[in-house]
């Protein structure tokens, strides 16, 4: 019995495949691994403590936290501790 793995189709869906995998699909495999294995993008900078509130909301929704919206309803202090 053939040795089977579960690939994630470019629609998310799920596929179960026999090994060895065919040339296409074997080669995507490790051009996502090597792509995977890069160093992630740095960080933005993460405002001084006494940086205005301002500053804050932009670094959350920077983040992907928050939308900006919903950050300017939280205080500075909450804001800060939310990404500590």
């Amino acid at each position: 019995m053939a040795e089977t793995i579960h690939v994630r189709g470019e629609g998310g869906a799920i596929l179960t495949m026999d090994l060895p995998l065919p040339e296409g699909i074997a080669e995507r495999s490790e051009r996502d691994a090597d792509d995977a294995s890069e160093a992630p993008a740095a960080p933005v900078d993460r405002p001084a403590v006494n940086a205005p509130k301002a500053e804050w909301i932009a670094y959350v929704v920077k983040g992907g936290r928050l939308s900006a919206e919903d950050a300017a309803n939280y205080t500075k202090a909450d804001l800060i501790d939310m990404v500590s």
